[in-house]
């Protein structure tokens, strides 16, 4: 690569990313400044257009005071950057902006091995920030490179807090809240189910933003970086998962209902699709590793607008859609979720050991039959495992105490807990 182009590039870019509109201020950025003060290298991975890039901005502007240098491989002015050609970056950097101790790395995956430059730049004392896309390449790069000088970071699309300060509503105390609140924030989250939290969906609804992300996962993330030859049966198999979040998946019946091959090509397209951001695949909770392998599994989507706007026909499945958005929210606090089978066959939304929590989710609670059976779930599964203490059933808008047997179940709406977790 050639100095002038790559110093012309450099120079756009840096231009470019100081302009940069700052958005929303993210909630992980107040909790970020002992991960970027620390030596460690501080890897930022979540889905294309989840706002890394943005998320990178706010940093530089809270807490870097001008100290960085910017780059993005995603720019296809560096499409042919190799690894030989950090030091031409550093060197033209150093020539343009001054000599800086940090970097700003952005879609770092580009370029396949790009650790190899960080390492040997963080032994000598520089801090790197990288973005990237590819939560698997990252983790494979991190474990054989960067063991013990990495530290990793997860963005999630906007949380429903972040929905509502990007829509300029100012969020109430969930625990004071008056009728006309209520009804508010119930709109408020009806409306986050529908169109999700991915940032330029939402500001330019009248684009097609959710599609063109979707096929540049599948096709640039998935298809090109793991050289499948069609991409045929990845989509279709895509495409019955996002129509079909919050259920249970068997990788068998997968392979029959879809004839896709072999269930190792449904493993190895699901992991893609994991790694791509795409989607969660949620375990049973077990005490065998073995059991919890070849227990049924459950999926999420990243994003329910994204569902809404892919999948078929979903939007009026809301308490799917409650499910998808109440394990979102979990999968940023907690780093061991499951869903929860008794003996008898109940079943319960997601069990968290830590907490020894149990969380059901049901759309309504305004029949004696539906009181009844998610009740019997939560309570059978309470006393199965013994030591459970914090027992919750999110609805759409009641709130209330249950007791039965001796247990207190909390009944919340899900804009109350979404705001209070």
């Amino acid at each position: 690569m050639s100095e002038p182009s790559l110093a012309s590039a450099l120079k756009e870019q840096h231009q470019a990313f100081m302009a940069r509109d700052h958005g929303i201020q993210r909630d992980i950025l107040e909790t970020l400044k002992k991960t970027i003060i620390a030596p460690q290298v501080t890897v930022i991975t979540g889905l294309r257009r989840v706002g890394k890039s943005t998320l990178l901005a706010q940093i530089a502007k809270k807490y870097l005071k001008n100290n960085f240098y910017f780059v993005n491989f995603e720019d296809e002015r560096l499409i042919n950057f190799q690894v030989q050609d950090f030091d031409l970056l550093h060197e033209t950097l150093i020539s343009l902006f001054g000599k800086k101790k940090i970097f700003l790395f952005d879609e770092i995956q580009n370029v396949p091995g790009w650790e190899r430059f960080v390492r040997r730049l963080h032994d000598q004392g520089y801090k790197f920030i990288v973005t990237g896309s590819n939560a698997s390449l990252l983790s494979q790069e991190l474990g054989t490179r960067l063991t013990g000088r990495s530290i990793r970071v997860e963005l999630f699309p906007f949380s429903f807090q972040e929905y509502l300060r990007f829509k300029k509503i100012k969020a109430p105390n969930s625990k004071v809240l008056t009728t006309k609140q209520r009804g508010h924030l119930r709109k408020y989250a009806n409306d986050y189910l529908l169109f999700g939290g991915i940032p330029d969906a939402l500001k330019y609804k009248q684009l097609e933003i959710h599609k063109t992300l979707y096929d540049d996962v599948l096709y640039r993330d998935i298809a090109t970086r793991y050289k499948l030859d069609s991409t045929k049966n990845l989509k279709e198999l895509s495409f019955y998962l996002i129509s079909n979040i919050s259920n249970l998946i068997s990788f068998n019946k997968l392979k029959q209902l879809l004839k896709l091959g072999s269930v190792n090509t449904i493993k190895s397209y699901i992991d893609y699709l994991e790694n791509s951001w795409l989607f969660f695949v949620l375990n049973k909770y077990a005490y065998s590793v073995k059991e919890q392998q070849i227990a049924a599994k459950k999926i999420y989507s990243i994003d329910t607008g994204l569902t809404n706007s892919i999948g078929f026909d979903f939007s009026q499945n809301k308490g799917k859609l409650m499910e998808n958005i109440v394990y979102l929210q979990l999968r940023k606090k907690y780093q061991h979720i499951y869903y929860y089978r008794t003996v008898q066959g109940y079943e319960v939304d997601f069990f968290l050991p830590k907490d020894n929590t149990f969380i059901q989710v049901s759309q309504h609670l305004n029949s004696k039959e539906t009181q009844e059976r998610e009740t019997r779930s939560i309570i059978a599964a309470t006393q199965e495992q013994g030591k459970a203490k914090n027992l919750i059933i999110i609805t759409e808008s009641e709130k209330s105490t249950i007791t039965k047997n001796d247990l207190q179940i909390k009944i919340i709406p899900l804009y109350q807990w979404l705001l209070e977790i």
